[in-house]
């Protein structure tokens, strides 16, 4: 039997069965464990040096996570809530990132049951884009004002060879339009060799995304039944191998609702702690996307759904387990959900999303080859609009990938308080781009008022007037991208 063992390289023992099976029936138990659940809350709080600079958090263990997961007493529940914004607010501020998902290719010999792309799917349409009309996807990215993107490719070794997604990121970056330029790029493709993940190092992308869909060796065998990603070991330990290959940022992610929620959860905290462990960082993302409608596909039929409030409570439980990860939650989830989960620890979100191949450069929204229906169908300008109104500030900025803050180096950004002094500018003046190139008239209005707010905040004297006299050369001249 596999031991438990957060800086072994196997899968089994990194995400270890019996493990997750106790750290469930320890947080059962423990439940309705006032003193501890006090004591959990007080150990994750955040504490400032005492020369106020700098912020510290601790975090919890899957264990102790699990313990708060489990807790459902009210008033302990509201404490959870507010201290999940209390982390967010003091790592990352009242930024959002926005981001935008562009599919290549749906072409995949997987068999995943959950997804509308497995090969035995014979009527949904099957489309690879050219290099022409990827470039076409970026410009009516850009003319939207994105300038973040997670592109997505199925798993097929003739159709989409890494060859294919090498030349996609090539193209992104390659095109300028107006005053329009994709400055980051994440890649969401099936797990790969060390080589191919230097390749993709090569090329200059962002962050490396890869879904577990579920850390359940036993379901997850069953979900996946044909092709390459049923090797449970391989896919789960494709992190490590991204970042042997140089691979600075990846981010990890279960589809809720396929497996039981608690085990789960267990297994996202116990795989960001053996990153931790063995690579001295932590994941830069993790994302919470749930099952969803799609061609072929019927939620229903999973029996482990996750209700909204669950749902809530798990984004906050994250938030306080691991304090300086980035959370992203996707249009798959509706504008009304995602009011409710931004304050607990969301940091980025996607806008305008579509999820089908070439879905951007169609005027009306094809269906024929989506991923998966997309619940929030507002346009970027209205998802700007409505976080501002509800005191987020849109950012799209990219900063730090771009001056080499990256990995361990942005993690010590972002642990020593240095948002206010950084990212926070550079939000509002990628905001100000946005405001100047592309929003509409209401849109600007809002946006210059937060943006006058805002400046304000800035603790540094020289930083706040660096920033003040960018926005009003972005205002004034095409001169664009400014950052710290």
């Amino acid at each position: 039997m596999a031991v438990y063992d957060p800086r072994s390289l196997k899968a089994e023992e990194f995400i270890n069965h019996e493990e997750i099976l106790d750290t469930i029936r320890y947080a059962k138990a423990n439940k309705n464990n006032v003193a501890l659940i006090d004591s959990l809350l007080e150990k994750a709080r955040p504490r400032r040096s005492a020369d106020g600079k700098s912020v510290h958090c601790q975090g919890l263990t899957h264990r102790e996570a699990s313990v708060l997961l489990a807790c459902d007493i009210p008033e302990k529940l509201e404490e959870m809530y507010k201290l999940a914004n209390e982390i967010k607010l003091a790592f990352y501020g009242n930024r959002i990132v926005m981001f935008a998902p562009l599919y290549l290719s749906n072409y995949c010999i997987n068999g995943c049951v959950y997804c509308p792309y497995h090969s035995k799917n014979k009527h949904i349409a099957r489309k690879k884009l050219t290099q022409q009309e990827v470039r076409d996807e970026v410009i009516a990215l850009q003319d939207m004002g994105h300038k973040r993107l997670a592109i997505e490719a199925g798993e097929d070794p003739v159709n989409n060879p890494i060859e294919y997604i090498l030349d996609c990121i090539h193209t992104i970056y390659s095109v300028h339009h107006k005053n329009g330029d994709i400055r980051r790029v994440n890649v969401n493709i099936a797990a790969t060799t060390v080589e191919n993940y230097r390749k993709l190092k090569e090329a200059g992308i962002g962050t490396y995304i890869l879904f577990q869909e579920t850390y359940n060796k036993k379901g997850y065998l069953e979900l996946h039944p044909t092709g390459p990603k049923h090797d449970y070991d391989y896919h789960t330990e494709a992190m490590d191998r991204a970042m042997e290959g140089g691979i600075d940022d990846v981010g990890l992610g279960v589809l809720f609702g396929l497996e039981g929620y608690d085990y789960e959860f267990a297994g996202l905290l116990m795989h960001a702690e053996h990153l931790e462990a063995v690579h001295g960082v932590g994941p830069h993302t993790i994302s919470v996307p749930r099952v969803k409608h799609a061609d072929d596909i019927d939620p229903d039929v999973f029996d482990n759904s996750l209700s909204d409030e669950m749902f809530k409570r798990i984004i906050a439980c994250i938030r306080i387990a691991v304090p300086y990860t980035g959370m992203i939650i996707s249009t798959r989830e509706s504008e009304e959900v995602r009011n409710k989960v931004l304050d607990l620890g969301i940091s980025q979100i996607s806008g305008a999303s579509r999820t089908s191949v070439g879905g951007y450069a169609e005027e009306e929204r094809p269906h024929d080859s989506e991923q998966f229906d997309v619940s929030d169908q507002r346009t970027l300008d209205e998802v700007v609009a409505w976080l501002m109104e509800l005191d987020h500030i849109p950012s799209f900025c990219t900063a730090c990938y771009r001056a080499g803050r990256t990995g361990d180096r942005f993690m010590s950004l972002c642990k020593n308080g240095q948002i206010l002094n950084c990212c926070h500018p550079n939000a509002l003046m990628t905001l100000a781009e946005y405001l100047v190139d592309y929003a509409s008239p209401a849109t600007q209005r809002l946006g210059y008022a937060m943006i006058a707010r805002e400046l304000s905040k800035i603790p540094n004297e020289r930083v706040q007037r660096i920033a003040t006299e960018n926005i009003e050369k972005i205002k004034a001249s095409n001169q664009r991208d400014f950052r710290f």
